[in-house]
Order: C-alpha cells, then sequence, then structure tokens
C-alpha cells in the first residue's frame, strides 16, 4: 500500500511497508545440532553466539514500530549477516539429520493473508532483505525534500533500497522460490519491479534539485526523461502476470500517471530549449507528444491516484497546451514551418544520475566471528577439494593471461613500439632505470649546484688554514718572549725552553698543514674535472630529461604523402592492442572475483552422498570465462602480426635505424654524465667530510695550544716576582745599585753587550727549585677555555667557522700594553720578527702572516698584574717530578685517527692523502725554508 508523503510538493512518492514474521526458536534447535554433532563443551563455548542469535531474531519479530528506521536498518544488516553464517554452519532442512525442527513463516507485504513456510533459511535471507529495502524506502520518503540537502538524502536512500532489492534479485530470490511454498512479493519479478521504482524516485529527486538550482533546459529535459523511464519500466512490470492481479489499483494509477508526467516533463523542457534555437516546428511536434501522453494517462490510468498526482498532470498539460498555441501562432506568422511528424522524431536525450547502491560490502558476513568454531569434518574436507579444483583452474588461466601480456611487451619492445610513434609527436621517452638516476641528480641539484660545492669546499679550506696560522702565531709570540726574557736575565732564567715543550704540537701542526696543502691539490683537480665535464653534465640540467632526446623526424621528401595514415593506422592497432590488454586484465579480475564469491559451503552441508555432481556442476561456472581468455589470446596474436606489417611500412618511411641510432648515442650520453656527476659528487662529499674532521682536531690543538700560552704566561709572570726579589737584596756600591733595574726590553742586547763580563754573585743566585726539572704542563680550567666544538669566545681565539677578523689581536695572556710605560722586565718585542712558517732571513725579515703593524713601543708592567691578570697570584712555582716538560693533557686527546694521515680516502686511490713525512726531515719552527702558504689576506689558495 503507498504512504504519501508528508511533504508539500504535488509529487508524492511510494515506500514499501515491511513483511510480517511468526516467532521461530533458532536456540534450542541449533544448541542441539552443536552438542549431537560435535559436543557439549563446544555448545557451551558458543553460548553467547547462541543468544545473541536469538536477541536478533527476537528484535526482528518485533517489528518496526518500536525502532527507528535507521535503528531498524542495522538491525536487520547484522541479522542478515548471522543468518550467512548459520547457513554456512547449520544445514537447516527437513532431513533427520539436519536442522529439521525449524520452520520460518513470513507474510507478503502486499496480500497480508498469503504466507509462505519453509525449513529453508533461503526464505528468511529473502524476508530480511526485503525488509531492508523496505525500510530504505520509508527513511527516502521521511526525508524533507523542500529543502536541497533532504532531497540529496531522499536520493541516496532510494538508491540504497534499490540496492537492497537489486542483492535480493540476484543472490537470494531464486533459492527462496525454489524452496516450495513463497510468496510472490520475494520473486525475481517483484523485487525487480520495486529495483526500478526505487531508482525512479531517487532520480525524481536529483530532478528536482535540478530544477532547484535554474539548471539548463537541455539538462532538466535529460534528467526528466530518464525519470520517465524508469517509471516506464516498473509499469511494464505492474501490468502483466504475475504481478497485474497482485498489487492494488493505486500502484498501477501512481506509476502510470508518473510515467506520464516526466514523459510530458521532459518534452516542455526540450522545448524550451528548442524555442531558444528558434525551432519552431520540431518545438510544436515536442509539445503535441506531451499533451497526447498526459491526455492518454489520465484516461487510462485506473482510479485510486492521489489528487495531488492528477493536480500536478493537469496542471502540466494546461502549461503545455498554452505553449503549444503560442508556437503555433508564431510559426503561422513569422516562420512558417512544416511540422514534422511525431514517428520522425528521435527519441528525447537522457541523462542517468542514479545505480542502486553496493550492498555486498555491507552484508559481507566474512569477517563475522559468530560460530568461527564450527566446520564439519566432511564438508571441510569436501570443500578443500573443490577448492584445490578452483584453484587449479584460476592458476592455469591466469598463468595464459600474464604470458599473453608478456608476449605482447617483448613484441612491442623488438618492435621499438610506441616509442618510435611517440618520438615522432616529440614525446622520446626515457628508459625507467636512466630515467630514475636523473631524477635523483635533478633533485640533488644536478650539475649546476656543483659550484656551490666547490665554494664550499673553498670556504672550509680557508677558515682551516686560518685557524692553524692563528695557532702557529700563539706558539711563535710565546716561544719569542721566552727567548727574550732569556736573553736579559741569563742564567736566572731557569725555564725550559718553548721550543722543547711545543714540540709535539708542533708536529701535528705541521701534520695538519700537509694535509691542507695535499687537500687544496685535491681540490684543484676537482675543480678542474667539473669544468672539463660541465658541458657532458649539462644535459642532466634539462628539465624535462626528455626535451634533451632526439625525436623522430618526417621525410624531407614523400611521394605520395601517406605517412599520416600509416601512423594513423599504426597508432589505431597499438589501442586495440592495448583495449585487449585491458579486457585481459578484466578477466582476471573476474576470475578472482568468481573465486571469491564461490561459496559452496551450505550446498555442501545439505547434499547428502557423494558430491561429484555438484563439483561438475559448480566447477561448469568457469567454462564461459575460460572461453573469453581463448579469444582474446588468439585475437591478440592476430592483432600482433599485423601491427608487425604495419611498423615495417613504419620503419621503412621514417629512417628508423638512423633515429635508434641517435637515440642510443643520447642515451650513452646521460648515462656517462651520470657516472661522471656522481664520480665528483663523492669526491666533494669525502671532501667536505675531510675539512670537517680536520677542523675539529685544529680547533682542539688550537685549545691545548692557547692553554699551554696561558700557563707559559702565567710562569713567566711568577719568575719576573722571584728575580725582582732576589736583586732587590743585592749590595752595590753605588748609588743606583738600591734602585737597580733591567735596561728597557728594546735595548737588552745592547746591555749584554756592553757587560760582557759581569758575572752574577753567587749570593743572589736565583732558589735552585727554579733550576730543576721544569714543571709538567697541566693545562688550568680557564674560564675562558673553549670546547673543541664551540669557538673560544677568547679575544685571541678564531671561531672555526667565522675567520678572525685582525689576525694580529694579541694573545690573551699578552702583557698589558700602555704606550707611554716601558716595563723594566719586558722582553724585546719587534715588529720585524719571523713566522713560524718563514726563515728568519734578516733581522728586520716581515712576517709571513703578518697584516698589522704591532705597537712599536712595548707593553708595561705598571702597578698593575703582569700580563693583565687582577686576580691573586698563583700558587708559586713548584717543580713536578715527571721528568716530560709539558705533556698534553690526557683529557683532550683526540679519539680520531692520527690526524699525520687524511680522514678519508680519495681521488681515484689516495684521496687527500699528505705525503709521507720522514723522520727528521720537517725542522722545528721557524722553518729554514719558506712557507708554503700564502698570506691569508691574500686570494689563490688553490693555485698550483
Amino acid at each position: 500500500m503507498a504512504v504519501p508523503s508528508s511533504t508539500t510538493t504535488s509529487n508524492i512518492m511510494l515506500a514499501i511497508f515491511e513483511k510480517k514474521t511468526n516467532s521461530v526458536d533458532l536456540y534450542r534447535p541449533l544448541r542441539n545440532f552443536i552438542v549431537i554433532n560435535y559436543s557439549e563443551r563446544e555448545a557451551q563455548n558458543l553460548e553467547d553466539d547462541l543468544q545473541t542469535l536469538k536477541q536478533l531474531r527476537s528484535e526482528v519479530e518485533r517489528g518496526g514500530a518500536a525502532d527507528s528506521p535507521t535503528a531498524r536498518r542495522d538491525l536487520l544488516q547484522n541479522y542478515y549477516r548471522a543468518l550467512c553464517v548459520v547457513e554456512s554452519r547449520f544445514p537447516i532442512s527437513p532431513e533427520k539429520d539436519h536442522v529439521n525442527a525449524v520452520s520460518f513463516i513470513w507474510y507478503d507485504a502486499f496480500k497480508n493473508k498469503q504466507k509462505a513456510t519453509q525449513q529453508n533459511i533461503h526464505l528468511e535471507k529473502a524476508a530480511v532483505l526485503f525488509n531492508l529495502g523496505a525500510v530504505h524506502s520509508q527513511i527516502g520518503l521521511s526525508c524533507d525534500r523542500s529543502a536541497v540537502e533532504g532531497r540529496k538524502q531522499a536520493s541516496h536512500s532510494f538508491m540504497a533500497a534499490a540496492g537492497a532489492f537489486a542483492f535480493l534479485k540476484d543472490n537470494v530470490a531464486m533459492k527462496a522460490s525454489a524452496g516450495g511454498s513463497t510468496t510472490l512479493d520475494i520473486s525475481v519479478e517483484c523485487v525487480g519491479l520495486l529495483e526500478r521504482l526505487m531508482l525512479a524516485q531517487a532520480q525524481e529527486c536529483v530532478y528536482e534539485n535540478t530544477i532547484a538550482k535554474g539548471s539548463s533546459p537541455g539538462v532538466c529535459a535529460k534528467i526528466s526523461r530518464q525519470v520517465g523511464l524508469f517509471y516506464e519500466d516498473a509499469l511494464a512490470a505492474l501490468t502483466v502476470t504475475p504481478l497485474s492481479q497482485h498489487f492494488e489499483k493505486g500502484w498501477i494509477s501512481h506509476v502510470q500517471l508518473k510515467a506520464a508526467m516526466f514523459h510530458g516533463e521532459a518534452c516542455y523542457r526540450y522545448s524550451l530549449e528548442l524555442h531558444g534555437k528558434e525551432e519552431i516546428a520540431e518545438e510544436i511536434a515536442r509539445v503535441k507528444i506531451g499533451i497526447s501522453a498526459l491526455s492518454d494517462a489520465r484516461k487510462s490510468a485506473p482510479r485510486g491516484a492521489a489528487q495531488q498526482l492528477l493536480d500536478a498532470v493537469t496542471k502540466l498539460e494546461t502549461i503545455l497546451k498554452s505553449n503549444l498555441e503560442r508556437a503555433v501562432k508564431e510559426n503561422d506568422r513569422v516562420y512558417l514551418m512544416r511540422v514534422p511528424p511525431a514517428s520522425s522524431l528521435s527519441a528525447l536525450p537522457t541523462f542517468s544520475m542514479v545505480k542502486p547502491m553496493v550492498m555486498n560490502e555491507i552484508l559481507d558476513a566474512s569477517k563475522e566471528k559468530m560460530f568461527a568454531s564450527l566446520v564439519p569434518d566432511s564438508s571441510a574436507k569436501s570443500l578443500s577439494r573443490y577448492t584445490e579444483m578452483v584453484d587449479d583452474i584460476i592458476r592455469t588461466q591466469a598463468e595464459k593471461l600474464q604470458q599473453g601480456s608478456e608476449l605482447a611487451r617483448v613484441r612491442l619492445r623488438e618492435m621499438d613500439l610506441p616509442d618510435s610513434v611517440l618520438s615522432l609527436e616529440g614525446n622520446t621517452p626515457l628508459p625507467p632505470v636512466l630515467k630514475e638516476d636523473v631524477e635523483a641528480v635533478q633533485i640533488c641539484g644536478g650539475p649546476a649546484g656543483l659550484e656551490a660545492e666547490l665554494q664550499q669546499l673553498k670556504d672550509l679550506s680557508r677558515v682551516n688554514h686560518e685557524m692553524l696560522i692563528q695557532t702557529e702565531e700563539q706558539l711563535q709570540k710565546e716561544a719569542t718572549e721566552d727567548a727574550q726574557f732569556r736573553n736579559q736575565f741569563g742564567t736566572r732564567w731557569t725555564r725550559p725552553q718553548s721550543s722543547t715543550l711545543t714540540k709535539n704540537l708542533q708536529d701535528r701542526l705541521n701534520r695538519f698543514a700537509a694535509n691542507l696543502k695535499q687537500a687544496a691539490e685535491s681540490d684543484a683537480r676537482i675543480e678542474r674535472s667539473v669544468r672539463e665535464h660541465l658541458v657532458l653534465m649539462s644535459i642532466l640540467d634539462s628539465r624535462p630529461i626528455e626535451s634533451a632526446l632526439p625525436s623522430l623526424s618526417r621525410p624531407i621528401m614523400s611521394l605520395d604523402a601517406g605517412e599520416d595514415a600509416i601512423v594513423g593506422a599504426l597508432k589505431q592497432s597499438l589501442r586495440q592492442l592495448e583495449t585487449l590488454g585491458a579486457q585481459r586484465a578484466g578477466l582476471e579480475d573476474m576470475l578472482k572475483e568468481m573465486k571469491r564469491k564461490d561459496d559452496i559451503l551450505p550446498k555442501l552441508m545439505a547434499t547428502a552422498g557423494s558430491h561429484e555432481d555438484l563439483f561438475r556442476k559448480e566447477i561448469s561456472k568457469y567454462d564461459n570465462i575460460c572461453e573469453e581468455i581463448a579469444k582474446n589470446l588468439g585475437a591478440q596474436e592476430q592483432l600482433l602480426m599485423h601491427i608487425q606489417a604495419q611498423n615495417d611500412e613504419f620503419a621503412a618511411i621514417f629512417n628508423l635505424e638512423d633515429y635508434k641510432a641517435s637515440r642510443e648515442k643520447a642515451y650513452k650520453q646521460i648515462e656517462a654524465a651520470i657516472a661522471k656527476y656522481r664520480e665528483i659528487k663523492e669526491n666533494i662529499n669525502e671532501g667536505l667530510k675531510f675539512y670537517v674532521t680536520l677542523q675539529d682536531a685544529i680547533t682542539l690543538v688550537k685549545q691545548q695550544c692557547s692553554d699551554f700560552v696561558m700557563t707559559r704566561n702565567m710562569q713567566c709572570r711568577e719568575m719576573i716576582d722571584d728575580v725582582q726579589k732576589k736583586l732587590a737584596g743585592l749590595n752595590f756600591q753605588d748609588s743606583k745599585s738600591s734602585s737597580y733595574s733591567f735596561l728597557p726590553s728594546s735595548q737588552p742586547h745592547q746591555t749584554q753587550s756592553s757587560n760582557p763580563q759581569q758575572p752574577l754573585d753567587q749570593g743572589r743566585v736565583p732558589h735552585t727549585s727554579y733550576l730543576q726539572t721544569p714543571p709538567t704542563y697541566q693545562p688550568p680550567q680557564h674560564p675562558t677555555m673553549a670546547s673543541p666544538y664551540q669557538p673560544s669566545q677568547h679575544p685571541t681565539t678564531a671561531s672555526p667557522y667565522q675567520p678572525s677578523q685582525h689576525p694580529t689581536t694579541a694573545s690573551p695572556y699578552q702583557p698589558s700594553q700602555h704606550p707611554t710605560t716601558a716595563s723594566p722586565y719586558q722582553p724585546s718585542q719587534h715588529t720585524t720578527a719571523a713566522s713560524p712558517y718563514q726563515a728568519p732571513q734578516h733581522p728586520t725579515a716581515a712576517s709571513t702572516y703578518q697584516q698589522a703593524p704591532q705597537h712599536s713601543t712595548p707593553p708595561a708592567y705598571a702597578q698593575t698584574p703582569p700580563y693583565g691578570y687582577s686576580q691573586p697570584p698563583p700558587a708559586p712555582y713548584q717543580p713536578p717530578a715527571s721528568n716530560y716538560p709539558y705533556p698534553p693533557p690526557q683529557h683532550q686527546q683526540h679519539t680520531s685517527a692520527e690526524y699525520g694521515q687524511s680522514p678519508y680516502g680519495g681521488w681515484q686511490g689516495q684521496y687527500y692523502n699528505a705525503p709521507p713525512q720522514q723522520t727528521g726531515s720537517m725542522p722545528r719552527p721557524p722553518y729554514p725554508a719558506q712557507s708554503p702558504y700564502p698570506p691569508p689576506n691574500q686570494s689563490g689558495y688553490y693555485r698550483q
């Protein structure tokens, strides 16, 4: 019976009531079957599943009045999946060994007095699916179709209802009808009718939205005509047996008027589009067709249709008659066109916007855990044998399909297709492996990015070089001051010479210098390689890389101008071959889908005796698809022979051999460019790794040198104080003896030369503790000590990552410099002192690394602690027990490899490795030979 819509629209729709049922006890028969065929313990383990099934059945029996439509929908879906599980494990039938105490009773949804009773689960499943479709139709009818969103929800619900009826028709209806007693509402014919009716109402909701959006008359006409076709399909099923006497007259009248109304609506909308194009003759013919359809429907339709629907039909007929009168007048007065007969007009175009919802995933019971432990032994063995038979068919056919696809690929590769055809259009492809290599190079920056990496090598080299120079200058300055004090105080200056204590540090610095020199040579080789191969590697910067490949050109002269026809025929054949390949993929998917759906376990459990006949019947399902596979492979073989002949003609006209040669040459060029780029990139990466590692080592040694210089300056201050105290107690005979002091540091050599024979008094000899073994060098934990990985914040320590802007900045342990006060104990400072890397060729020779002149006036210690220290003086100088003067601190020894060797191997063999140093080949600073390094303020460090 029809349920009228609650909306205000005149286009009312139909919904379907659910089927009714009687109570059925599933719990006791199923539990007894488990106890008999399995065990009591198994029945106890499955008690929860049995109770769940019992609860679901009782809720279904209660009907939909107590639940909301959505809750009812979910209940029916859950119960259907549970029935699928029961079907595969419990053979419900009248047979003795089966579950024969269960009888399902269901009443017809349209003839409530008719009922069906079966001892077969197929009737139960069919009734549940029918009710699921009915609930979806009720949800769609309850939506508010006065709003856009409501119309969308209604359309979706009607499509879900159509999906439920379609699933029932395709999977369960035939089995339920074959089970004996049945009702007409779950027959294939009835559920097919309901499916078309639900699609018509879903399309009608789309049409209402289209009108609301103000779409063009042409679009509205297409959608409206499809609504009419859906209703016409439903009407065709309603007017023939067995359904013609099963439904009320109101159903038939409703569907007939809907079909006519939407046919007239399509004619009306299409005539509006024709009027805009001034095709008045066809407009008149279309309007007449619409009027005729509406008039015939009103006359022939049985009584019982809703008054709203009759009013809508009458209103549309009035509009069409008015438009017809207007169009006829315009044609008689202006256009004078001949109106074509209706039989000569083509059918109105249609556009379907809806389709049945796919219910397979929603109703799939493969993931259900209910009764998972129950599988009969006999059925399991038979099912395993049948599965092996199916797997053998699937495997054989899948191998044939794969061999056919592989044969096509090999034959096309031999003919260089479709690459040669694509190249003719300027789309020369690149082999996938080569393309991946090119993309990897381009992601890394390509050859154009090597310049930045070379510059990074230069920057790291410069930073290491400057750090090395600063460290050398620290040690050289300390050694110069120590020598000046030793010249002034003579034998009273008892501490060890700097050259003795710094031998280990100097050796390490020398090895660093050799490494840097060798690295510079390797850097130069890298840079030369980049310059030499830049043209070769420039092809890798092409984006896309295919643009750098040659393309197949057309012949310069053509006698018959048939190249285009040959190319077109070859393309057409390749498209046909591609279509065959797609068909093979579809056939393979179809095989897998058939195997997935091929569940014969319920049939095995319901069949007694031998299963051979059942196996033959079920295996025959695969015969059709096997024939399709054989036809596909035969057609491909014929097509490949045809393509071979076409390709021979194509190659002869377009000189394909020359193109292949040039293309292979381009491929080899790209491969060579990639190989060279990788080689250079690897060498640059090794260089970067080397410089970073060396920088850490130089930073550590620089810190050790700074600590050493600081300790030596503290010792120097203590020794100066001690010598001053001893000299203050001496008695001289002249009046100046009480104020004796050393001459300024700028004249030590003159003092010594003017008093060459003046010996020191034995009573004024310094304390013997200063003449003993010098102390072991232990770098103090000064607050300004820098980490090897953290640039020292001290003014004299340059950051390893930032070159010092003042290469001549004094050490923090340098005595405070007052340009107007000379210290009597200040060692002589010469601005012309030689660099540790430059042999003093002349007393006035300039330092190699000197960049700014020092103060000509030496600093003095006037009323302030020496070397700028404001803290209390340290503890008196105590000789250690060690024989080695100043060993490096153990806790600061670098853990990496000895830096006399390069940290990484290199350029075509030994890379960045300094030449082996011979013992004694490197004298202690100052070197007698010219330093290999130019001043840091000069460019051209890499010049050979």
